[in-house]
């Protein structure tokens, strides 16, 4: 028997994560995948999903003053996940994954084709998605210092205290509406 060249989607969709079709790209399977996959590999004391993470990464945007397209990028900037997983940094970063990374660069492209997104991510996603991971490791993790003492970003002052994959859904589907307006 031969292996499916897609995966179904929450929607029902036929998704093919490896030669994506920029028109089965939706929003409400990207929230809702993200808002059951955990952050850390589940690695945390509390369910903390990849959706929360990317609604608090868009609006740490829009209080830096960005551009709701650059407010639209961080919140979309992990979604190729909804559709690969993600991999663990150390692991993604191997010859290994090579397969995976370009996998992952495809599907990004098609999703900022999708929602009109510059291909290139911006500086200040990857600087807010810094702050978010020294916010997280803090808050959700046992955050030893020896593992994290590489963070170069400080923490927001905030305490992060994880909304439920359902909320995160619904507050990914809103924060999308109200950027991408």
């Amino acid at each position: 028997m031969s292996r499916p060249d897609f995966i179904e989607t929450a929607s029902g969709r036929r998704f093919r994560p490896l030669s994506p079709d920029v028109g089965d790209i939706v929003l409400e399977d990207i929230a809702h995948a993200l808002s059951n996959q955990c952050r850390f590999s589940g690695h945390v004391r509390v369910h903390y999903s990849v959706a929360e993470h990317s609604v608090r990464v868009s609006e740490l945007l829009e209080t830096w003053g960005c551009s709701q397209r650059i407010q639209l990028w961080g919140l979309l900037h992990d979604a190729t996940e909804a559709y690969l997983v993600d991999i663990p940094s150390p692991l993604k970063c191997t010859p290994v994954f090579e397969a995976y990374r370009l996998a992952e660069d495809t599907l990004m492209v098609a999703v900022c084709r999708r929602f009109g997104l510059p291909i290139a991510q911006p500086a200040r996603v990857h600087h807010a998605d810094a702050v978010l991971l020294a916010t997280e490791a803090r808050d959700l993790m046992p955050f030893r210092p020896e593992h994290w003492g590489s963070l170069k970003e400080q923490p927001l002052a905030e305490t992060i205290i994880p909304w439920g994959h359902e909320t995160a859904e619904r507050n990914f589907i809103q924060r999308y509406l109200r950027v991408s307006a």
